[in-house]
């Protein structure tokens, strides 16, 4: 599907203009889309959703990486080519925000949001395959990294999302073919729980963009 004018989105009787065209450029204005993932949101979610305030330069940068600012992204120390690990305490709005941003950019391959523990449960029922399945060229984001129980298949163990992770590194390098996901953990928390050799791939395989460690649990 084209879209002649990506940055207009309609939305039942409202229209969101994120930018203006400038031949066959869009300049997009940050408060537009702000506005546009607050009203989006509230109709997702409901309408206690907002945008906060403390929130702002997270968006920033995420905004940056969706609409492929390469120049801005260059300059936070962004590629545009690889994949999101946004992170951050719990309830402070990551899937939430990850299952909006890529609505704004409909012009854009989107990606499957689906939680970690899901996969490994679907593991546990089918085996080996879902690891397989995975290894696809559809954008995933995996949702609620490093906190998914290990995966137990007749008796044998696996770390499941570690196995996963290992072959979408292998597509990114390969293919191009991008992997987000959102994480509780910090750094050394998620080498504990996959590896050094998984960690390794992980930093090659995304841009990590994280919440203050005292964003507030928003689901309160």
């Amino acid at each position: 599907m084209k879209y002649s004018a990506p940055h207009i989105i309609t939305e039942g009787s409202f229209r969101y203009e994120l930018g203006t065209l400038k031949g066959r450029e869009i300049q997009y204005d940050f408060e537009k889309i702000l506005a546009y993932l607050d009203a989006k949101g509230k109709l997702m979610f409901g309408k206690k959703f907002k945008i906060y305030r403390e929130d702002r330069e997270v968006l920033y940068k995420l905004s940056l990486y969706f609409i492929r600012d390469k120049d801005r992204c260059e300059q936070l120390g962004i590629d545009v080519d690889k994949g999101l690990l946004l992170s951050g305490p719990v309830g402070c709005g990551k899937t939430s925000l990850m299952k909006l941003l890529k609505l704004m950019v409909p012009h854009r391959k989107p990606y499957v949001v689906i939680p970690c523990r899901n996969i490994v449960f679907g593991f546990n029922h089918i085996g080996f395959k879902i690891i397989g399945d995975y290894g696809d060229s559809q954008f995933y984001c995996f949702d609620d990294l490093g906190v998914e129980p290990e995966g137990i298949y007749f008796g044998k163990a696996c770390n499941v999302m570690g196995e996963i992770l290992l072959s979408r590194y292998e597509l990114f390098k390969n293919n191009r073919i991008r992997t987000h996901a959102t994480t509780n953990l910090n750094a050394n928390e998620l080498e504990q729980h996959y590896g050094n050799r998984v960690r390794s791939r992980m930093r090659e395989l995304f841009n990590l963009v994280g919440f203050d460690k005292h964003s507030k649990d928003k689901r309160q």
